[in-house]
């Protein structure tokens, strides 16, 4: 089976950082020290950190208990995959998510703290709550932000369910998606995708799909005018799958707005204004009826102002080693990292075990053998009943696992459409997590060795 997994995280990596229950707060208290000290500490309790720390605690007797931690103040481990299926109709909301706790590995120490800044010359890890961690080894995945508020107007007419706005980049706003669809008849529908990084960037259009596709079954396409306004010259990063997505753009009737890029939203008069970045940033407004929104993203902030970062705020590390370029007791994967491939829990599950490699590494003062291909995926919903699965490594490259049974996987099949609704989810929860789930190669641990 494929990893076609897109990347889920807890609320640390999502729209905003939920505040921790009294209750909480008081169970803690007394159970965290003013400063504590661990092997290795990472940071976020999403896919990356949880799947790293669950492949450690899986080797044998190499990490003691409480020898690992992870500071994630988040109460809930969202599957953010499954919120284009709840924006789509296909699931539950509350399927789609676990309790923080509940999918911690066994034997590793959980501090529910909001990191504030980072000393990696002292090897500290300092938080909002005042208390400081230090480690000799950190892995810092924390995810990143979706930065709703970066366009004016958005966050309130994403409170007013009249409006017909709606993403499914948020667990708060995805069950709106559904709504919205069911309620649209005709009209104006424009899908927006953001100029920049953003997790998954095959998501935008993966919803629109869907509203097309339910729009049809509901009889009413005809009467809706579709468009898809994104930031980017093409439909997808990758030439061979952004020519079938452009293919299907065409015989579908939806129009296409490139390098547009979304810069506020008048929910009241039903106006979206954009910047035409290939007109020298000319403002362009269009009217509509429906209004799906993908906002702008971003390092947080006490990792983009960190000695840790990059020009751009990610975590700098090496493209092929996951370490650091400066700390060598240091490892990032996933979305915070600077590492130049697709932000999708598939590239994690390829990403995962190439750091855990390196990473014993390091402790043995041995070289960093093991290496990341930049392999992700991405498993683009085109319509009930049918996916793309676009999987590809550095520089744009194809790195398809069923070309030799299905063929070629730039058209649309049902089978994969299948694993996308009903096997991944599964899986995420019963597998990824728990450290036994290893992308294309499925459940077998890969050979990290570099090739080159």
């Amino acid at each position: 089976m494929a990893a076609v997994l897109r990347r889920p995280a807890s609320s640390l990596a999502g729209t905003s950082l939920k505040p921790l229950t009294s209750s909480i707060v008081r169970h803690y208290a007394t159970s965290i020290p003013a400063r504590a000290h661990h092997r290795v500490v990472i940071i976020g309790g999403g896919t990356a950190g949880v799947t790293v720390a669950a492949q450690l605690r899986r080797l044998g007797g190499e990490f003691k208990k409480d020898e690992i931690a992870i500071l994630d103040p988040a109460q809930d481990h969202h599957y953010q995959p499954g919120w284009t299926l709840v924006g789509s109709g296909l699931k539950s909301l509350s399927s789609m998510s676990r309790s923080l706790p509940s999918v911690i590995p066994a034997g590793v120490q959980h501090y529910p703290l909001q990191v504030s800044s980072f000393d990696p010359a002292n090897n500290v890890v300092k938080t909002s709550e005042g208390v400081d961690v230090t480690y000799d080894y950190l892995i810092v995945a924390p995810g990143l932000e979706t930065n709703f508020s970066g366009i004016p107007g958005l966050p309130e007419a994403l409170q007013d369910p009249s409006s017909l706005v709606s993403s499914i980049y948020s667990n708060k706003t995805a069950e709106q998606v559904w709504k919205n669809i069911q309620g649209f008849k005709a009209g104006q529908a424009i899908f927006t995708q953001p100029a920049g990084v953003i997790k998954c960037a095959g998501a935008p259009q993966k919803i629109m799909w869907m509203a097309l596709s339910q729009w049809k079954r509901d009889g009413v396409r005809n009467n809706i005018q579709a468009a898809f306004a994104t930031g980017a010259p093409a439909m997808f990063a990758v030439p061979k799958y952004s020519q079938a997505l452009e293919r299907l753009r065409q015989e579908r009737n939806v129009e296409g707005l490139f390098q547009h890029n979304l810069v506020s939203v008048q929910a009241k008069n039903k106006v979206a204004t954009f910047k035409d970045l290939a007109n020298n940033g000319k403002e362009v407004q269009r009217e509509f009826g429906f209004l799906h929104v993908v906002p702008p993203q971003k390092a947080w902030d006490w990792v983009a102002k960190s000695p840790l970062a990059d020009a751009a705020g990610w975590v700098d590390v090496d493209k092929s080693t996951t370490q650091h370029t400066k700390y060598p007791n240091v490892f990032s994967i996933g979305d915070a990292s600077g590492l130049p491939s697709s932000k999708t829990a598939a590239a994690i599950s390829s990403q995962a075990p190439v750091l855990v490699d390196n990473l014993l590494a390091a402790m043995r003062g041995a070289d960093l053998k093991a290496g990341y291909s930049g392999y992700a995926s991405c498993p683009l919903l085109t319509g009930h009943g049918e996916l793309m699965l676009c999987e590809f490594k550095y520089g744009g490259v194809p790195a398809e696992t069923f070309a030799g049974i299905f063929g070629s996987q730039d058209k649309p099949k049902r089978v994969f459409y299948h694993l996308k609704k009903d096997a991944f989810p599964l899986v995420y929860f019963n597998s990824f997590l728990k450290g036994t789930w290893f992308g294309p190669n499925s459940f077998f641990r890969p050979k990290t060795q570099a090739s080159a």
